[in-house]
């Protein structure tokens, strides 16, 4: 059994990628799985100054729990085509805590948005920055037109096609971390 935490880079209280992780993680059941909430990891916005300060205890926090796992379910946001400032500023810390904070880490990568696209910008970016700080990206999943496409009065998958994708997207990812 793998320990596995999951977790969104959103700071809406309302996030619909927060919702899409929960929802990934209820459906691995030969898994430990721990799903944070991002909100609760505040950290000032980087800088060279305020890291002359030092880390933020959240920062070296949030790293300790990466470091502790052997998997990552991660959802990202997107803002105008990338991560949005809060998910980029816990990268901007977390990498200059340890360049390699992913190292050795097996990553689900997903996103969502209420658009069509799903937040596939904001999901190709993090497929191409993600390997360089040593993460493993196994599988990926835009999940697109959110509220069309999930109940969120019963929380789960309203679509059947991407259902049947989503779930074998999650069965390729947790016989890969075995």
């Amino acid at each position: 059994m793998k320990k596995i935490l999951a977790f969104a880079g959103s700071n809406s209280s309302t996030s619909i990628n927060h919702k899409l992780v929960k929802y990934v993680a209820s459906e691995i059941e030969e898994h430990e799985i721990m799903v944070l909430n991002l909100n609760s990891y505040t950290m000032p916005m980087y800088s060279e100054d305020e890291e002359k300060k030092g880390f933020p205890a959240m920062a070296m926090g949030l790293k300790k729990e990466i470091s502790e796992a052997d998997a990552l379910i991660i959802s990202v946001n997107e803002h105008n085509g990338s991560f949005g400032a809060f998910f980029k500023n816990i990268v901007d810390w977390l990498s200059r805590l340890d360049r390699n904070f992913l190292e050795g880490k097996k990553i689900l990568l997903m996103s969502t948005s209420p658009g069509k696209r799903g937040g596939l910008g904001s999901l190709e970016y993090a497929k191409g920055i993600f390997p360089r700080f040593g993460g493993e990206i196994i599988e990926s999943f835009s999940f697109p037109s959110f509220y069309d496409n999930f109940s969120m009065e019963s929380d789960t998958v309203s679509d059947e096609t991407l259902l049947l994708g989503l779930k074998q997207v999650i069965s390729t990812f947790a016989h890969q971390i075995k």
